[in-house]
């Protein structure tokens, strides 16, 4: 059997982490949290993460600034920016996402933005 793909979901929500990790390690996926910048780069750094789901609105470290350094450690790794909020989708620091998403009740875009990228 071959190995599930990691998937990094930084957030700083608790109920964003609930939803996102039943619902993808439903779809076979092994799944990480994070709740803020620092934490997120902890883990990415010791985890051999697939994919990352970012929230852009957080305390300390915004998302932007947590993409930007993880692109730079590992320049072909897939981000999902997952927002609340549609305006982030026009600043020039959210283009080096793979995507972006506006937070909904349903999770079918991101799924298939994850399927997308993880094959």
């Amino acid at each position: 059997m071959e190995e599930s793909k990691k998937i990094l979901v930084v957030d700083d929500e608790e109920s964003i982490h609930l939803l996102y990790r039943e619902e993808l390690e439903e779809e076979g996926y092994q799944v990480f949290s994070a709740t803020n910048g620092e934490e997120a780069l902890e883990i990415f750094g010791s985890n051999p993460i697939d994919l990352v789901i970012l929230d852009i609105n957080m305390p300390g470290m915004d998302g932007i600034e947590v993409l930007r350094q993880l692109k730079a450690q590992k320049p072909s790794l897939p981000v999902i920016l997952s927002t609340a909020y549609s305006e982030y989708k026009h600043d020039l620091g959210s283009w080096a996402s793979d995507d972006y998403i506006v937070k909904s009740s349903s999770l079918d875009e991101l799924k298939t933005s994850i399927r997308k990228r993880l094959g």
